[in-house]
């Protein structure tokens, strides 16, 4: 919360531009629920990977590593410093080390397991993950249908463990990577995400999302804000209920990704509001590198 002003303020400090590193925020279709800077914001600074893709793409984080250097190699031409921003932390770290390279995995293992996941539930899939890779299991978030899919159709199709496909060497960059962590304290935190998902119902997130349902079987819409509202409409549970668990889920999110980016090395920790702190920091590193 707040790394989107405070990213904002220092692009025009620096008389840069921002990449955003939010897996969901690439998608055009998806605005209100997945926080996006404002019009007037994204004419403050330049943006780039917002609005870029549709829906119905296929875009993971070895696509967004490609397309990401070539846009950082040619940014780097007349920009010192380029602001990545975001909290998909399989994103950044893509940019900032590499994705490790698959064998390319045949459609129709995945989709195989898509239907059995769908028939079977998520504990089904949580096990199968663990039977074939309990390393990777003791690491992924088992909560996250996609990437227990991804390990487990290379796990089938290979024969050999997912995370041994891992940790491999990291990718060289040449730039120097000034990674900042901004945070605040855990009950301020969860206010704010509690009044921004009243916001966002207030400003259409339930209109967003009856627009999207005939495609709600895609991947980008299985995600916190939509699906919660999809099983509203579905007669799950009722409209504050759905609210509720968007709270909830959203908070869990947060905390998840908090988690990812304190267990990572170099990352300085900063308040929102900590804007002449985090450049005279960004100054220092410059001096020095």
């Amino acid at each position: 919360m707040g790394k989107t002003a405070l990213s904002i303020e220092l692009a025009k400090h620096y008389n840069s531009v921002i990449l955003s590193a939010d897996s969901r925020q690439f998608y055009k279709e998806m605005s209100i629920g997945t926080a996006k800077p404002s019009p007037g914001q994204l004419k403050t600074v330049k943006h780039y990977f917002i609005n870029t893709k549709s829906i119905a793409e296929l875009y993971g984080a070895g696509h967004f590593e490609k397309d990401a250097i070539e846009t950082l190699n040619d940014l780097f031409i007349e920009h010192d410093i380029v602001f990545l921003v975001g909290g998909s932390g399989l994103y950044i770290d893509a940019v900032l080390n590499g994705v490790d390279d698959f064998i390319e995995v045949p459609i129709e293992i995945r989709e195989e397991l898509n239907i059995k996941f769908k028939e079977n539930g998520l504990e089904w899939l949580q096990n199968e993950v663990k039977k074939f890779d309990e390393t990777y299991f003791n690491s992924v978030d088992t909560h996250n249908p996609q990437r227990l899919v991804r390990a487990l159709e290379v796990c089938l199709f290979t024969g050999k463990p997912y995370s041994s496909f891992l940790n491999q060497p990291k990718t060289e960059r040449d730039f120097t990577a000034i990674k900042i962590l901004i945070n605040t304290d855990r009950e301020k935190l969860y206010a704010q995400i509690n009044q921004r998902v009243d916001e966002m119902m207030t400003n259409g997130l339930l209109e967003e999302v009856k627009d999207l349902q005939d495609q709600k079987h895609l991947n980008a819409l299985k995600t916190v804000g939509y699906k919660e509202l999809y099983a509203y409409l579905d007669a799950s549970y009722n409209l504050e209920t759905a609210v509720v668990k968007i709270k909830q889920h959203t908070r869990n999110y947060a905390k998840r990704q908090l988690t990812w980016f304190k267990n990572q090395d170099e990352f300085e920790e900063f308040e929102p509001t900590d804007l002449e702190k985090v450049k005279a920091y960004i100054d220092i590193i410059i001096d020095i590198s």
